[in-house]
């Protein structure tokens, strides 16, 4: 007899359904989060279960690594892409659960990736230093701002880094805004260390793979560029064709079109979010250093909003980014271009 396994997984607990081949449900219960108690349970089933069904949480790794530590088949399903029954009156933990393990039976499971697990905490470590950047930038623009407003000046991100003590005394008055400023200043010395102490952590820890050497061939993508989308690609075989990839990387339109007109919008967040980060950082850099990602970029921005011109350049990047990938070879300008 074959039998299924589901886990609805939450914070605190999980909600474990196993069915049959018949969809006879044999076993529903919540438990804590605690992988014994989960292999325990699973434990019963262990000789008949064809496979496991965890629902991609933000906290499936200590149970997705436990599970398979055990030998276990483990299947990460992608909420974004299950569908139910829009006429449902009822759902529950129970009912997600048995509904998990009926698609596996079914083998229309739609399943998330299970990165691997020897690179996953590097990988974390540089979506760490992203957060750091951001927090960096906020406060070079609230410090852009507050100079703007009491001083009508401008000043760069780059020439802010710079200021002194002394200097922000003497273009402040007020002993309000030059306490404040100094704090502005303080924070951003110390995300910049953070920022290039994860850097050297990171560089010291992974190199570029061969597969991926030939990223850094490609204008806008350095070392830092390039082991982020080594490190969030893992594979680049499980995409089928560069417009499954271009889409993981959110570097194509979402929008849904009925008769020639646009009839609203799809999930635009479907997809990985530090990709599409990156793409776009490399966009910025390409449109500064190759001359025809500049000519292809200005083309875009005279018929649209420079957002979009920068978007698409994106997704000319991509798509180029997956052939050097795949194949394992240098950019070529004249290919993507022309």
């Amino acid at each position: 007899m074959k039998t299924y396994a589901g886990i609805d997984l939450h914070s605190s607990n999980n909600y474990i359904g196993v069915i049959d081949a018949k969809d006879k449900r044999l076993y529903s219960k919540r438990h804590d989060n605690r992988i014994e108690d989960v292999l325990k349970v699973l434990g019963k089933f262990k000789a008949s279960l064809q496979g496991v069904v965890i629902e991609s949480t933000y906290n499936w790794y200590w149970l997705v690594d436990g599970l398979m530590d055990q030998g276990y088949t483990v299947h990460l399903a992608n909420p974004n892409a299950i569908k139910t029954y829009d006429g449902l009156k009822h759902t529950d933990d129970k009912w997600d659960s048995f509904w998990l393990a009926h698609l596996l039976r079914l083998g229309i499971l739609a399943e998330g990736y299970i990165y691997p697990k020897h690179q996953r905490s590097v990988r974390d470590l540089l979506r760490r230093r992203l957060m750091f950047v951001r927090q960096r930038t906020s406060q070079i623009l609230s410090l852009q701002s507050m100079i703007t407003r009491n001083r009508g000046l401008n000043f760069s991100g780059a020439q802010i880094k710079r200021f002194r003590d002394e200097f922000i005394e003497k273009l402040f008055s007020d002993r309000h805004l030059v306490f404040t400023a100094k704090r502005n200043i303080e924070t951003i010395r110390f995300l910049d260390r953070i920022v290039s102490e994860i850097e050297i952590e990171v560089k010291s820890q992974i190199k570029l793979k061969k597969q991926f050497v030939s990223l850094l061939t490609t204008p806008g993508i350095g070392n830092i560029l390039g082991l982020t989308i080594m490190l969030e690609v893992g594979d680049i075989h499980r995409f089928a064709k560069v417009g499954n990839y271009s889409s993981y990387c959110r570097c194509v339109e979402s929008k849904r079109i009925s008769n020639g007109k646009k009839k609203g919008e799809n999930n635009q967040k479907n997809g990985n979010r530090y990709l599409a980060w990156a793409y776009v950082e490399a966009a910025n850099h390409a449109m500064r250093n190759c001359a025809k990602a500049q000519k292809f970029f200005q083309r875009k921005m005279a018929k649209s909003m420079r957002v979009l011109a920068t978007k698409a350049l994106a997704n000319k990047l991509s798509k180029a980014t997956y052939y050097i990938m795949r194949d394992q070879v240098a950019f070529d300008s004249q290919k993507l271009f022309g």
